[in-house]
C-alpha cells in the first residue's frame, strides 16, 4: 500500500529555517510528481511547490519563491522542502502529496489531481 509520510516540523523563530522531509513508499517514486502544501486554521489548503519525477522541473508559489526550495532523492524515496526566512503567518500544517501526473498539470489543476497524501507535519513560526 502506498504511503506518504512527512517529518521535520517544529517550532522556529521568525526569520528562521526548517527542512521538511517527505518519504514515499510503495510507489515507483521516480515516476511520480511530489508536491508540498500547507493549511493554516480557518484557511484553504494552498500549494507551495511541486517537483517532477526526475527532479528537473519545479513549480513554486510566488509568495515563497526565493525562500522555499525543493529537492528529491529518488534513491531513498524522499523529497525535501527547504524553508528559509519563515514568517509567523506561515504557521500551518504542511502536507506532502504524490501524483502520477506531470508537475505542470498538477500545478495547474491543484490538489484534486494528487492521489496520495500524508497526514501533515506542524510548523509553528514564533514572532
Amino acid at each position: 500500500v502506498p504511503q506518504v509520510e512527512e517529518s521535520g516540523g517544529g517550532l522556529v523563530q521568525s526569520g528562521g529555517s526548517l527542512t521538511l522531509s517527505c518519504r514515499v513508499t510503495g510507489l515507483p517514486i521516480g515516476d511520480y510528481t511530489v508536491g508540498w502544501w500547507r493549511q493554516a486554521p480557518g484557511k484553504e489548503r494552498e500549494g507551495l511547490l511541486c517537483i517532477s519525477g526526475s527532479g528537473d522541473r519545479t513549480f513554486v508559489r510566488s509568495s515563497v519563491r526565493g525562500r522555499f526550495t525543493m529537492e528529491r532523492h529518488n534513491n531513498n524515496n524522499t523529497a525535501y522542502l527547504h524553508m528559509n526566512n519563515l514568517k509567523p503567518e506561515e504557521s500551518a500544517l504542511y502536507y506532502c502529496s504524490a501524483t502520477i501526473n506531470y508537475c505542470s498539470d498538477a500545478w495547474r489543476l491543484g490538489d484534486p489531481i494528487y492521489h496520495y497524501w500524508g497526514r501533515g507535519t506542524q510548523v509553528t513560526v514564533s514572532s
